[in-house]
């Protein structure tokens, strides 16, 4: 089961590599990870997308929890949350009506072309994980896909939840 697990922590060197060092040295994958400074610059907030199921989540999340590093953690997909990840994805415009099916595809996933030139577009695309995967799908069928990147998953609980010190 996938899980969206958001920790408040030290913005400070090697604090990542300690909690990440928790998944490793318990065999669990990482599927992404996205890591910022919050308002408070001594503070970045870090979220992880793992699988497993609430026993293993538990475990890591106390393990993780024991850090020094690590003021808060919450699993986000324990509630209502809004989840986003950005992909950029260059695609060829070869002829006029990959172009045009290009950017028809582009208007229905509510994304925008920031770079154009005679062979290609860049695309930026902003939602779910699945809205990215439909978007990169639609975007093969329709056009080479030159390359992408992709930021990973940042969350934050709805309404009063909050991750705060």
């Amino acid at each position: 089961m996938k899980r969206i697990i958001s920790v408040l922590m030290e913005n400070a060197p090697g604090a990542l590599s300690r909690i990440i060092g928790v998944f490793s040295q318990r065999g669990y994958n990482v599927d992404s990870l996205c890591v910022a400074p919050t308002s408070d610059p001594s503070l970045s907030r870090l979220t992880i997308i793992t699988h497993g199921d609430n026993k293993v989540i538990e475990q890591i999340t106390k393990q993780v929890n024991k850090l020094i590093d690590v003021l808060k953690i919450a699993d986000l997909t324990e509630g209502a949350h809004i989840e986003r990840e950005l992909m950029l994805i260059k695609v060829a415009t070869r002829t006029e009506a990959i172009r045009s099916e290009i950017k028809r595809n582009v208007d229905i996933f509510r994304a925008r072309i920031v770079d154009v030139n005679a062979h290609n577009y860049t695309i930026e695309i902003t939602g779910t994980t699945d809205k990215l995967d439909a978007f990169a799908t639609t975007m093969s069928q329709a056009s080479e896909i030159i390359e992408s990147s992709r930021t990973g998953v940042c969350g934050l609980g709805r309404g009063e939840r909050s991750l705060r010190p």
